[in-house]
């Protein structure tokens, strides 16, 4: 957890390397909400002076896709159980850090999606997904952002604004059926201080790795991860 958002801390991503790894040990059913607790308190501290780079247009055009998104996750949610919650998280986690390990050595295509096309899947594959499996909905974000060339600039703090929106709306959806239980408070007050201590530690330490090396790091962790939690 702590190395996790210390990755976060440093560069914007990273942190969902911990969630798959956590899945080993912890039931989905109860890992997943708290998630959402420690994401919008890790989301509120890295905002911070980004607040002033997000560009709010593209939040605006990503909101509908991803409430949609969320809406569909929600049901989904209520219907599976914590196995089967950790095949679906593995299969996309593999994925996904397969892809980005290609895409360290210049070989993985970028999307070309029209605006609009790119907006609509963005949210709705983001709000949907970590709905579901309670992260990853970074990866639809950032294939819209790739899709509109948005600038290094402002992309962290439209990143972290557009998992702020998606955390805390499917939180209410979490809260409104009833999953907020004593079991899922107790484990967010457990990572809460190793989450905190992450973000410290990434916020001093943001210039001791090649943005290569750590983006190759983090792609290794996540294949790692993905395929313990398929063979669990």
């Amino acid at each position: 957890m702590t190395i996790a958002y210390a990755a976060r801390g440093a560069s914007g991503f990273g942190a969902a390397a911990a969630m798959p790894l956590l899945g080993l040990v912890l039931p989905l059913k109860v890992l997943v909400p708290a998630w959402t607790l420690i994401g919008i308190a890790a989301g509120t501290a890295l905002l911070g002076s980004d607040r002033n780079k997000v560009s709010w247009r593209e939040i605006a055009r990503l909101v509908p896709g991803t409430l949609a998104g969320i809406a569909l996750g929600l049901y989904v949610f209520t219907l599976l159980d914590s196995a089967t919650l950790a095949k679906w998280l593995g299969s996309l986690v593999l994925a996904y850090g397969l892809y980005s390990l290609w895409g360290t050595f210049g070989a993985a295509p970028k999307p070309h999606l029209p605006p609009r096309i790119a907006a609509a899947l963005g949210g709705f594959g983001g709000g949907m997904t970590g709905t579901v499996v309670g992260t990853m909905g970074s990866v639809f974000f950032a294939m819209y952002f790739d899709a509109i060339k948005l600038g290094k600039e402002s992309y962290r703090a439209t990143m972290t604004a557009i998992l702020m929106t998606l955390t805390i709306a499917r939180g209410i959806g979490y809260f409104a059926i009833g999953e907020f239980s004593r079991e899922v408070l107790i484990l967010t007050a457990i990572l809460f201080p190793s989450m905190l201590l992450g973000i410290f530690i990434g916020n001093h330490f943001h210039h001791g790795m090649s943005e290569l090396a750590f983006r190759r790091t983090v792609a290794c962790a996540l294949t790692v991860s993905g395929l313990a939690l398929l063979i669990k």
